[in-house]
């Protein structure tokens, strides 16, 4: 589970960390990871605390299915979080395959597309 601090939990931080300046994406079949590192200029970089947000649309399947995908992806992010850069925001977005893939499956998506977001190699 992530603590409370490591939540994205309003739009226009969502919005940001998809749409605005400084942002990259990196997709997979599984998963499109969109990050936002910290940057000097932002007032909500200033604790330095890494935040995730996800997105699990209706696409992907049922309130069941959904739910069991979050919660999968909650607690992969829970184990990443510490090696994220302080104050990088990330956004995870599932794709419909999502619904039947493993926990390890999830896994592996999220490491390789954050591998290449934040530190350019794969982990």
């Amino acid at each position: 589970m992530l603590p409370s601090r490591h939540r994205l939990t309003h739009r226009a931080d969502f919005a940001a960390t998809i749409r605005g300046r400084g942002t990259a994406r990196r997709g997979s079949r599984l998963l499109v990871v969109h990050a936002r590192p910290a940057d000097a200029t932002r007032t909500d970089a200033r604790d330095r605390v890494s935040r995730v947000g996800l997105v699990v649309s209706k696409a992907v399947g049922n309130a069941v299915t959904r739910t069991r995908v979050k919660r999968r992806l909650r607690a992969q992010m829970a184990l990443l979080i510490p090696l994220l850069p302080g104050g990088t925001d990330v956004v995870v977005r599932a794709n419909p395959p999502a619904a039947d893939a493993t926990s390890q499956e999830l896994a592996d998506a999220l490491r390789h597309c954050l591998g290449h977001l934040l530190v350019g190699q794969d982990r």
